[in-house]
């Protein structure tokens, strides 16, 4: 078999847009090659501009959604205002905020007096809507 006719049946990595949706602000993240590329909070209003460039920056492949608040607004207008737009599916989001605290301390650890508090009582100190992008990922992937 020749090698070029075998490399081209592999198929091309994927590379998955998660999307926290929100009223007021939302969570983005890129993944792709077992990696987080890119991830942020941007206000509501910057969204879908911010998910347009970074399908072209990143040739994202696959949008993940959370299926709560805001789900099916959000969904209608990426479906109208991304063209093309990648295929979207929709992930369970429920508990994903607590998840995400825990996550939050473990990707940045606490220092100083936060250190002090017992888990259950640290605030991480900005919002974690992107975090949750990461982890409506995995979830995805799972």
């Amino acid at each position: 078999m020749d090698v070029k006719s075998s490399a081209a049946k592999i198929p091309p990595p994927s590379v998955i847009l998660g999307f926290d949706p929100g009223r007021d602000k939302c969570g983005l993240a890129v993944w792709a090659g077992g990696r987080v590329l890119t991830h942020a909070v941007v206000p509501a209003g910057e969204t879908i501009a911010t998910i347009a460039q970074w399908i072209q920056e990143f040739g994202v492949t696959q949008l993940v959604m959370g299926n709560q608040t805001t789900a099916k607004q959000w969904r209608s207008r990426l479906e109208q205002e991304l063209v093309p737009c990648p295929p979207l599916a929709l992930v369970d989001e429920r508990n994903s905020t607590l998840e995400a605290r825990d996550r939050y301390w473990q990707l940045y650890p606490p220092r100083g007096l936060t250190r002090l508090l017992p888990r259950g009582l640290r605030q991480p100190p900005r919002p974690i809507d992107d975090i949750v992008a990461i982890l409506l990922i995995e979830r995805y992937r799972a």
